[in-house]
């Protein structure tokens, strides 16, 4: 009989979390570290990510390296790489977490420079760093990749098309690198729909909740910590037979 516990153990591994150091990253770094992991947390602002790596080692007794990346800047990303193999000699889970997603008021007004913004970090970032990480874990142990999408890559709404676009783009690249690295590495993707991290409290949440009631089917939002079993699920070897899977994680949302 398998043992379940033993399915979800990370001990021995390194996982390397961009957008690591808040929302549903920081939950991934922080689940990924008590299920035995040391963990690179990267973010813009070093400051989070040493507050963070602080946090880790004390509640885990797990080895953290704070690192700053832009995941937009191509050069910064494989800095970054290389400070993770530097340091631990391995990354055995890359999670392509950092993403923004800017909304405008008419479709017209989105300058290029924001549209190459938002496909620069959604899309070209996630694709140098698992280009980078995924063909040393293909040449080593293996690993798994898991991508973090949105369902506005399925159902996107006319204020946010560029975003909707390079998620789209994601869910695409996932199935295109589990094809490239298999069979040593597993790449898959979670399609979030609305958590309540700090994004939203710039909603307005009794619209929020009242449109929630009519079209989620669990009437409300989804907690930070809510995506940690998805994340826990590929990270370990209870996917060993899963790639190239998008999980949508929403409840219920855009369904």
């Amino acid at each position: 009989m398998t043992d379940a516990a033993k399915l979800f153990d990370l001990t021995g591994k390194v996982a390397l979390v961009t957008g690591g150091s808040r929302g549903l990253g920081r939950e991934m770094v922080l689940a990924f570290a008590h299920a035995g992991a040391d963990v690179v947390i990267a973010s813009r602002k070093l400051d989070s990510c040493e507050k963070l790596a602080e946090e880790v080692v004390k509640a885990t007794g797990r080895k953290a390296l704070p690192v700053a990346c832009h995941v937009a800047e191509w050069d910064q990303v494989e800095q970054l790489a290389e400070a993770a193999y530097a340091r631990f000699g391995q990354v055995d889970v890359l999670v392509n977490n950092a993403g923004m997603s800017p909304i405008y008021d008419d479709v017209n007004d989105v300058t290029e420079a924001l549209y190459d913004k938002v496909l620069d970090v959604n899309l070209k970032g996630p694709f140098r760093l698992s280009a980078m990480v995924g063909t040393r874990m293909a040449a080593g142990d293996g690993g798994s990749i898991i991508n973090v999408s949105s369902t506005a890559s399925m159902h996107p709404r006319a204020n946010v098309i560029p975003y909707a676009a390079a998620k789209a783009g994601l869910n695409a690249m996932t199935i295109g690198f589990a094809h490239a690295f298999g069979p040593k590495v597993r790449v898959n993707c979670i399609v979030p729909g609305p958590f309540l991290t700090d994004i939203a409290d710039h909603w307005d949440m009794e619209a929020f909740n009242k449109r929630a009631a009519e079209t989620i089917f669990l009437h409300r939002g989804g907690q930070p910590n809510e995506i940690v079993g998805a994340a826990l699920y590929f990270a370990s070897a209870a996917s060993s037979f899963t790639t190239g899977a998008l999980l949508t994680v929403s409840g219920g949302s855009g369904m």
